[in-house]
């Protein structure tokens, strides 16, 4: 890396992370003019080319090398230069996509298909506030590449689109479709005679059984204990309603303070002063839990429904991970037992100054194709959001769990929005006082004091775009 380099980099990560900057806003159709060296790709719409992708334009994409690999995306690519055979397509993969990215945002040279994804994502807020990402909203309209008639729009999972606009704009497609849930192996509850507790007291007595067994009933990923504020927030949820994720997602005024969020919190809190946690999990990371929980070390964890993909090379033959929902707290939940936590996710986007973005709205178009689903689904054991791509896919166990799963949610399903909204809130505030919370150090009260005190902040901090979700 060069001075020039170093200093691009230097400036990137502080113009990009400050919403108020305002040094990213772009023309939502592309960048340049056509008397510029960086002009957009124009070709011409048509039955057979909706998005009016010029054919032989070269299309970027840059993958987030995570638990899903890189190999599905190259097949994507495969489609998309089989219809387009003179299109060039580049190709890169890197786990840093904040930092090999953000300089060429603000040098306004961005890729034409970002995924953005893992820990080290560019934060929505800021692209969204500084209008740097092209809507999305002709790709919705366009036809499906091989569903007859039907729009790319019908042939979507309830919450897709959604869970990607911002204000009433579709400006991230979130690809996968994801269970969160905790999980279990049921090769381990079939040999101990175990069973998955649906009630909070049949789940701390089947704690104290675990324990007594000489297992650790529970670990989490101590370097990243946000894990365990999904499974926390799903009891509230369920106890109180969906109006519990809608306060948290508008920034009510001590919406982290509610009767609901106290419930659970105190719930939660017994597997900490119980000592039902793995010895050490507050110092491991996300894939050291989860292979002591392959390793039969602890008997349940909270993730997404990417544990199986992701543990795949570790995970001892017949464990049949197996996901189900949190358990009630009581006959006074709102919402049954069977309600568990769905949502897309997986995001990916095209920045609106990309050269090619009819290119990047075709790839997303290959990618919501049927086949293209199906295939993704084959490769890293993973739903998408294209309902009935399943059909005809072998699934592995897991994956066979969630989808049962979320067949038996049906219309009880929930989620929430505000880490998507508010990045810092999650990955930064609610992660910290998770850290407290269930390594012992602080109790239910002071947890979601501190909680609210981080929502609170990003409420009062007028650099911060803020959304309102509608019930």
């Amino acid at each position: 890396m060069n001075r020039r380099d170093i200093l691009r980099r230097s400036a990137a990560a502080g113009l990009l992370a400050t919403p108020a900057a305002g040094l990213l806003t772009g023309c939502a159709s592309g960048g340049g003019d056509d008397n510029d060296d960086n002009a957009a790709y124009k070709g011409t719409k048509s039955e057979q080319n909706p998005l009016g992708v010029k054919e032989d334009a070269p299309l970027e994409v840059v993958i987030f090398s995570g638990g899903f690999g890189e190999e599905y995306a190259k097949t994507h690519e495969a489609m998309y230069t089989e219809k387009y055979p003179k299109a060039k397509i580049k190709h890169s993969a890197t786990q840093e996509i904040s930092k090999t990215l953000q300089p060429r945002f603000v040098d306004g040279s961005p890729p034409d298909v970002v995924n953005n994804s893992g820990t080290g994502q560019i934060d929505f807020n800021g692209l969204v506030s500084q209008n740097a990402l092209a809507d999305l909203g002709e790709l919705l309209a366009a036809p499906s590449l091989d569903v007859p008639g039907k729009t790319v729009k019908d042939t979507l999972l309830p919450g897709a689109v959604e869970i990607g606009s911002y204000d009433g704009a579709f400006l991230v497609l979130n690809y996968t479709y994801t269970a969160y849930g905790i999980w279990h192996s049921n090769k381990l509850f079939t040999e101990r005679k175990w069973e998955y507790a649906k009630t909070w007291d049949e789940h701390i007595a089947l704690c104290k059984q675990i324990k007594a067994a000489g297992i650790a009933p529970w670990t989490y990923a101590g370097l990243h204990p946000r894990y365990m504020s999904w499974p926390l927030i799903s009891t509230a949820i369920k106890f109180g309603g969906p109006s519990v994720a809608l306060a948290l997602d508008n920034l009510e005024p001590n919406a982290w303070k509610s009767d609901a969020m106290k419930a659970a919190a105190d719930a939660w809190h017994q597997i900490v002063k119980d000592k039902y946690i793995l010895e050490g999990s507050p110092g491991l990371d996300h894939k050291q839990s989860q292979t002591a929980w392959c390793q039969g070390k602890a008997a349940f964890i909270s993730c997404g429904s990417w544990l199986e993909s992701e543990q795949k090379d570790v995970t001892p033959a017949g464990f049949n991970m197996t996901i189900a929902p949190t358990p009630s707290l009581g006959s006074g939940d709102k919402l049954p037992f069977e309600a568990i936590r769905g949502t897309a996710g997986e995001p990916f986007m095209v920045p609106a100054k990309a050269r090619n973005v009819a290119g990047g709205l075709e790839y997303f178009r290959t990618m919501l194709s049927k086949k293209g689903a199906q295939d993704f689904t084959r490769k890293v054991a993973s739903l998408t959001v294209v309902a009935g791509a399943t059909e005809g896919v072998e699934l592995p166990y897991g994956l066979t769990t969630v989808v049962k799963a979320l067949d038996a949610s049906g219309a009880n399903g929930f989620n929430w929005v505000y880490n998507n909204y508010y990045r810092k809130l999650e990955r930064n505030l609610v992660d910290a006082a998770c850290g407290e919370f269930f390594s012992g150090r602080i109790g239910p009260a002071d947890f979601l004091d501190q909680c609210q005190r981080g929502a609170d902040s990003i409420a009062q901090d007028s650099s911060v775009k803020k959304y309102k979700r509608a019930a």
